[in-house]
């Protein structure tokens, strides 16, 4: 465990007491789980960000082609809202 000196303005100091002792907890166990969230939140987006950067359209398209024709299973077909929306920008073509 390693100790940390923060500076918080007292309004914040005080919503951050008030909520830590209506969740029942400690204001370092509610500060140190606000910033292990943040930090998961921020590293989930880098590993996404990594693997749209790896990403290949033809893999894509290859995976796309070995969906058996025919109809979707029920519940699996696309809203026709949907469908409305990308058939005007020009997206999803039917085979």
């Amino acid at each position: 465990m390693s100790t940390l000196s923060l500076r918080l303005p007292v309004s914040l100091h005080r919503k951050l007491s008030d909520l830590a002792e209506s969740e029942g907890v400690s204001l370092n166990q509610l500060i140190s789980s606000a910033a292990a969230e943040k930090a998961a939140a921020l590293m989930t987006q880098e590993y996404l960000l990594g693997r749209a950067s790896r990403a290949s359209r033809d893999k894509f398209d290859g995976v796309l082609a070995r969906i058996p024709k025919g109809p979707p299973i029920a519940g699996d077909e696309i809203p026709p809202a949907y469908l409305k929306r990308i058939h005007k920008k020009g997206g999803l073509t039917r085979r």
